[in-house]
């Protein structure tokens, strides 16, 4: 707009009060807002504008009716309101704007009284359903009952669809400080319950942060629903303000991804996204325009959607002739051996059972350790370059394999000239990188159940346990040895794993993260009941913090749920713990009870390694990290360093006894892993 000077004097003349219902309210005290001056009020769930001039008190919607900028943040110029954003000029009075502009944004009555300045507002109509309702609705039908995200300009309508959820008791929304926390935390829910969380973030920058751990969910199978806010249709594709094609972003990430359009069955496609998630064990993605998210829902009475009728028991036996194929490798072979990953977990019990029936030792792969408890006299350990020489030892003996949920990463060891049976509920994952003896397609648990039943008569291995035995008979002594090597650089790491194999209670929940401290993890920790959780396949450095956020919701479960009321542990490096440092504040403010053990390096040593095995230099590993245990307590959770082995028990064990987040800094010695 012009000058103020060519404007005529702006109108003092005091708004009429609301034609319809309304209710007076105090703004401001009498004193509070000198002549000249603007400012902004909140009155029940409105943003208002309130000025004061020669001529009084005025109250303006905090909204200038060209673009939405706040008039609150403007200023008095020649006796007009100007708009901060455009220079659009209004009456502080009662909002009309010099001719021959005709939009004026509402202009409300105020009076002054003893106690301050009052305006008289409408009374605001009872909140009506939304298509973000609707959404929301559906999704915790589905068992969707926690939400980790952020909230932001071009999600608010979904936002406020969850604070009423909230409000009525049906989910939880954790508020995060970058998202890439939010999709780790619900994808490690996803890898521990094999349920819905949700990650939840604005369009741009805020959804393309939950790509990490969204792939993260996709290579390791985990279930997780991905909402993204959006910028408005109108603008869409045009250049807008963080205007980017999330549907192009998320095509190769997510197994199902659909924008809510105005026109939409939002319940049906909320159903199919949390369907494909559970059903598939995948990413889902729904991308929500900014003002489609307000919009009535299409029919008020109609229910939300829910799983009801909508899936199947996936308890899929093995065909008869694949049954038949395995029994008869099975039959003949002398040393059977078996491996278990996480696509295990579910029927571990069956497994270890079939195990037990046959007198096969028990291997797992990395993602799998902890889902037999090493003191069991079938266990091995870990199999593979993070594992024990004792799996390693059954692997280079066994006459044939049979594999419940492995994928045969290249980091695991399975023997591929071996018979193996191969039990897995993915069509796609039975010899996917080599062909196996018989190819399996079942749910883990049946299938163990039914190989029970059809090698009932086979002869055991009795040598069996003993030969477990004899092996860890060498290997324990070889961690104690290693645990008394000592450079003066730090802790070694075999007694860390050493102390916690000793102190974390049994039905902990573990997240792991990526680095030197995972392959000692692996190596030395003796899991006696703990669920461990790690990024398998995507391997990304910086999951064990936010993955423990996911975790601890889980325990937060009915009392009577698996989880309820585990505790959480979890380890991560330097590196890893750096990348999502701050979410500890988001421990903090939701009172998690998570214990996280870190072991600082000062390095990156997984890398420097790496480097000096291809005969490179070791360079930029090194990192430059802040006392952690202070920056703990600064945000005000439990922090304790520990630089000798001697302290590290009495850390520990205050740490896990904490009733809320407390971080355990190790300084530990880079090469001795």
């Amino acid at each position: 707009m012009s000058d103020t000077s060519q404007h005529p004097a702006p109108s003092t003349a005091a708004p009429e009060l609301p034609a319809s219902e309304f209710a007076w309210h105090r703004l401001i005290g009498v004193d509070e807002l000198d002549v000249g001056r603007v400012t902004t009020v909140t009155v029940e769930r409105e943003s208002l504008c309130v000025t004061r001039t020669e001529s009084g008190f005025g109250c303006l919607a905090n909204a200038c009716p060209h673009q939405g900028g706040p008039l609150g943040e403007g200023s008095i110029e020649g006796g007009w309101l100007r708009c901060p954003w455009h220079g659009y000029d209004y009456s502080p009075r009662d909002g009309t704007p010099p001719p021959p502009f005709d939009d004026a944004p509402a202009a409300y009555r105020t009076e002054i009284r003893s106690d301050g300045v009052y305006v008289a507002m409408p009374i605001a109509p009872s909140r009506s359903r939304t298509v973000s309702d609707q959404l929301v609705e559906t999704m915790t039908a589905w068992g969707v009952a926690w939400v980790f995200g952020m909230v932001g300009h071009s999600n608010l309508g979904f936002a406020d669809a969850l604070r009423e959820a909230e409000a009525d008791g049906t989910l939880r929304f954790i508020g995060v400080r970058h998202e890439g926390a939010a999709s780790f935390a619900a994808t490690a829910y996803g890898k521990l319950t094999g349920g819905l969380a949700a990650c939840f973030a604005i369009a741009g920058p805020g959804s393309t942060n939950l790509l990490t751990g969204l792939y993260d969910a996709k290579m390791d199978r985990a279930p997780v629903l991905a909402l993204s806010g959006q910028v408005p249709s109108s603008v869409r594709g045009r250049g807008a303000f963080q205007d980017t094609d999330l549907s192009a972003a998320f095509a190769d990430v997510s197994r199902y991804s659909a924008t809510v359009q105005a026109g939409s069955d939002a319940a049906e496609l909320m159903n199919l996204a949390c369907k494909t998630a559970l059903v598939e064990r995948d990413v889902a993605h729904l991308v929500l325009p900014d003002e489609v998210q307000v919009l009535p829902a299409a029919a008020p009475e109609r229910p939300a959607g829910s799983p009801q009728g909508r899936t199947g028991d996936r308890g899929v036996s093995p065909a008869a002739g694949a049954l038949d194929a395995a029994a008869e490798v099975l039959s003949g072979s002398k040393r059977p051996m078996i491996v278990v990953g996480h696509g295990a977990r579910s029927g571990i019990d069956d497994i270890v059972a079939l195990a037990e029936a046959i007198d096969a030792p028990v291997a797992t792969t990395f993602k799998g350790k902890g889902l037999i408890a090493d003191q069991h006299p079938l266990a091995c350990g870990v199999l593979g370059r993070s594992g024990t020489p004792i799996a390693s030892w059954f692997m280079n003996e066994a006459d044939a394999l049979v594999t419940f949920g492995v994928s045969f990463a290249n980091h695991t060891g399975i023997a591929s000239y071996k018979p193996i049976v191969q039990v897995d509920f993915d069509p796609m994952a039975l010899g996917r990188f080599h062909a196996v003896t018989v190819p399996m397609l079942a749910d883990v648990g049946v299938a163990a159940r039914a190989l029970a039943v059809a090698l009932a008569g086979r002869a055991g291995s009795p040598s069996a346990t003993a030969e477990v035995a004899a092996r860890w008979d060498i290997w324990r002594p070889e961690k104690q040895r290693r645990q008394v090597d000592d450079r003066g650089s730090g802790v070694n790491s075999a007694v860390v794993f050493e102390a916690l194999s000793r102190l974390v209670p049994a039905d902990a929940v573990m997240p792991v993260d990526v680095g030197n401290h995972a392959y000692s993890f692996g190596r030395y920790f003796e899991p006696c009941g703990q669920t461990v959780l790690m990024s398998g396949y995507l391997g990304s450095i910086g999951f064990a913090f936010p993955a423990a956020m996911g975790c601890w919701a889980a325990t937060q479960r009915a009392p009577g749920s698996q989880w309820a009321g585990r505790p959480v542990v979890s380890v991560s490096g330097d590196g890893g713990f750096g990348q999502y440092a701050m979410e500890l504040t988001t421990a903090v403010k939701y009172g998690m009870d998570i214990t996280h053990v870190l072991l600082n390096n000062g390095e990156l040593g997984k890398i420097s390694k790496e480097q000096r095995a291809a005969e490179f230099d070791v360079w930029q590993t090194s990192l430059h990290n802040p006392g952690f245990a202070e920056f703990a307590e600064l945000c005000g959770a439990m922090g304790r360093e520990v630089t000798a082995a001697d302290d590290l028990d009495d850390a520990l064990s205050e740490a896990l006894a904490h009733p809320g987040p407390a971080l355990v800094e190790v300084l530990t010695d880079p090469l001795l892993v």
